[in-house]
């Protein structure tokens, strides 16, 4: 079987989307699945050929939209060589293009909107929000209704979709969603992480990795973090990510106030061996999200037997919850300090046996090789569903 994804970035530090079809494309390739990516970025981004599968840059594109004059003709050519089509993202050109391109074609599509439909952006971003209703009942309404299917991460995803719009139709599939199991050598990654941060050797590092954003409530952790300081001096916090909006100036002033910047490593994005070795390196995984679709990195700490405290607006915080794999609280200053303090009154057996269930967990709800192969029927059903048609 042969599936054309369609993303608006590839690039590695633009989120999840991407890590996700990096992730999940190699377990598809073993089930007899060929992954082939378009992206309306110029064929001479950097990021891309260095993946196992075929990425085909068509831009450069014109404003954040993504505009791309002849998009839908490159895509309908591209797509009549593919079983099935994924669309990654709405909200920009890309998806609307491929609904128009796939119009009067067989060729089943699928749209996974990452979270994109969350109600939390209609409650914090209204002015955009409006702007986004202007476009809806003629965009992405119509490529959602017209899809094969809707594809969501998780149960609480697919809750919250149908609540930013009146206006909403959509066959929804719940699949699954998760990462790639860590690669062995904890000891090595340990290390490599250790000689890059050698402050850290004899810390208890308490690890945020992912975007620097404002929803991803890192001024809440920070604020938290400073509260638990003062119980024990080998406290430490690293914070990994790109600082996309330049927010991060404000979160160190933020520490800086509260008194605690020799406290803080601001470890910038990492990847390979530093990534997997700041997660072996940690006792803690904390993501006080006021908004996460999924959470990969969350996946990755699980993965690793790292216990989380995690905000209950991260999707797979029931999950989590549910499992005795972490700690959930609310996405507020006073939840995050509750959420850190609960783990440091936790014995080390306690906290051993946590991260045993997260591994657990993550083994039977969030390894791409399971995921995989739950997506193979779903895949199989729209190729037959485009034979009878």
């Amino acid at each position: 079987m042969k599936i054309l994804r369609i993303i608006r970035s590839l690039n590695p530090r633009d989120g999840g989307p991407s890590e996700g079809i990096r992730q999940i494309t190699p377990h598809l390739n073993k089930l007899g699945v060929s992954t082939t990516v378009l992206t309306p970025h110029h064929p001479d981004s950097s990021w891309l050929g260095n993946d196992s599968f075929k990425a085909i840059g068509l831009g450069p594109v014109v404003g954040k939209y993504g505009y791309l004059y002849g998009l839908e003709t490159c895509i309908k050519k591209y797509a009549l060589q593919y079983d099935v089509v994924f669309i990654h993202g709405i909200w920009q050109y890309h998806s609307l293009a491929t609904w128009r391109a796939l119009r009067g074609t067989n060729i089943p599509y699928f749209v996974y909107t990452h979270g994109m439909l969350d109600p939390w952006f209609k409650r914090t971003q209204r002015l955009k929000h409006l702007k986004k209703w202007a476009y809806w009942p003629w965009g992405d309404y119509q490529v959602l209704r017209n899809a094969y299917a809707v594809l969501f991460t998780t149960e609480q995803e697919r809750l919250l979709a149908s609540q930013s719009f009146w206006l909403y139709s959509a066959n929804e599939i719940v699949v699954g969603y998760g990462t790639s199991a860590p690669p062995d050598n904890a000891d090595h990654q340990r290390q490599v992480f250790l000689k890059r941060f050698p402050h850290l050797n004899g810390k208890r590092v308490l690890l945020f990795m992912s975007r620097i954003h404002p929803k991803k409530g890192v001024d809440l952790l920070i604020e938290a973090f400073a509260s638990i300081a003062p119980m024990d001096h080998t406290l430490a916090l690293v914070i990994a990510g790109p600082d996309q909006i330049g927010l991060q100036s404000k979160l160190i002033g933020q520490s800086d106030k509260l008194g605690i910047s020799n406290r803080v490593t601001w470890a910038g994005m990492l990847s390979g061996e530093l990534k997997w070795g700041a997660f072996r390196c940690a006792e803690l995984f904390c993501l006080p999200s006021h908004q996460e679709n999924f959470g990969i990195v969350v996946a990755e700490a699980l993965a690793c037997g790292i216990p989380v405290t995690i905000a209950k607006p991260v999707n797979i915080a029931t999950d989590v919850a549910e499992s005795g794999a972490g700690i959930v609280h609310n996405d507020t200053a006073s939840g995050t300090e509750e959420g850190l303090k609960q783990w440091l009154d936790m014995s080390s057996r306690e906290k051993s046996e946590m991260g045993k269930r997260g591994r657990d967990l993550f083994t039977k709800r969030f390894d791409f090789v399971s995921v995989a192969k739950n997506l193979i029927p779903v895949l199989e059903g729209a190729v037959q569903a485009r034979i009878i048609r």
